[in-house]
């Protein structure tokens, strides 16, 4: 079984982007998302991926991530995806072992942005670096699958 370990907090200032090593844009919608799982069309740069996950609460969830092709990707965005759709670009910040990924969302939801971290077990150490503020690892309204049914700028 796949299984992912991430945590997730806001930012405490803006000290992290002289840090940013890449930096990619996403594009992505949800073909579903209930109480039990969500399935996600993600187009990037380069990529193109159906995501499965569990719809647990907290740091640790089942995931499933398949390449498909570009234009079929596309298409799903475009035709079958609730609305709205979810754009970012994820920049990258490696520190030491670890690699922060940081959203900055635009479109519906922009002004939101938010640092995840993933780790290979949930009681893993890790730095806390000063840009990283609260933690909302648990707080349902900064997971992807519901910023697409209850954007950031309508709370």
């Amino acid at each position: 079984m796949a299984i992912e370990i991430e945590r997730k907090f806001l930012l405490a200032n803006e000290n992290w982007r002289d840090l940013v090593s890449k930096s990619i844009h996403y594009r992505q919608g949800y073909l579903n998302s209930d109480k039990h799982s969500s399935v996600r069309i993600r187009v990037s740069d380069d990529t193109a991926k159906i995501n499965i996950k569990s719809a647990t609460i907290g740091a640790q969830r089942q995931e499933y991530e398949y390449d498909i092709p570009a234009d079929d990707a596309h298409e799903l965005l475009n035709t079958l995806c609730h609305k709205p759709l979810v754009e970012k670009t994820r920049h990258i910040v490696v520190n030491k072992q670890h690699i922060w990924e940081i959203d900055e969302f635009a479109g519906e939801n922009s002004g939101l942005i938010v640092a995840e971290i993933e780790l290979s077990h949930v009681k893993e150490a890790f730095e806390k670096l000063d840009w990283v503020g609260e933690e909302v690892t648990e707080d349902v309204r900064y997971y992807n699958n519901q910023l697409a049914k209850q954007p950031y700028t309508s709370w």
